[in-house]
């Protein structure tokens, strides 16, 4: 259970990003994957991460201050098909510069849509952040949408894809899966 989660500050230049402090978690996720009501979710409070109807509003690096003991780290949205081609690719370096120099970086967590499984674009991300020897976790997020069939069918198909990655099915709706994101934060966050 969170007792205190505040905004910290934004950044539009990973190197700008404090390399002290408080261990670190981020969050990343394809636009529209429902990343921004996950953190509100897992934090119990509403509107921390700005939520919006249109998708790919992240474009800033958001850091959020979770009981004193963790920082969560909000990464701009990738994958947002309305994105000129420059903005999509200035928000993949975004990323890329983030995942290479954080160096308090404990745990990376990337969302999926439950519906849609893992897309080209997060398989994508997904093989960089394995790439950069970073802990990974994977969130189908979105998990009351489909029926239990095709939800476990998804997860399936994931945990297929990459075997060695645990996955967590989530639910803002009825807050399914937040315990367990919170118990994998914390034990991130204690891993030297």
């Amino acid at each position: 259970m969170v007792k205190n989660a505040t905004f910290v500050k934004s950044y539009a230049d990973p190197a700008l990003v404090p390399k002290d402090g408080l261990p670190q978690v981020a969050m990343l996720g394809r636009s529209n994957a429902g990343k921004s009501s996950l953190i509100n979710s897992i934090t119990g409070v509403d509107g921390l991460a700005k939520t919006s109807a249109a998708p790919g509003r992240t474009r800033l690096i958001n850091v959020f201050n979770i009981d004193k003991q963790y920082e969560l780290v909000d990464l701009p949205g990738y994958g947002y098909a309305k994105a000129s081609k420059n903005e999509r690719d200035r928000l993949l370096d975004l990323l890329s510069g983030f995942l290479s120099s954080a160096v308090r970086l404990k745990l990376v967590v990337v969302i999926l849509d439950s519906r849609l499984g893992a897309t080209t674009v997060d398989n994508e991300v997904i093989e960089q952040v394995q790439r950069s020897g970073l802990p990974l976790l994977l969130v189908a997020n979105k998990a009351d949408k489909p029926s239990r069939m095709e939800l476990r069918q998804i997860i399936q198909s994931i945990e297929r894809t990459y075997p060695n990655v645990p996955v967590v099915a989530h639910s803002t709706v009825s807050g399914d899966g937040r315990g367990l994101l919170l118990d994998a934060f914390t034990t991130a966050i204690r891993k030297d």
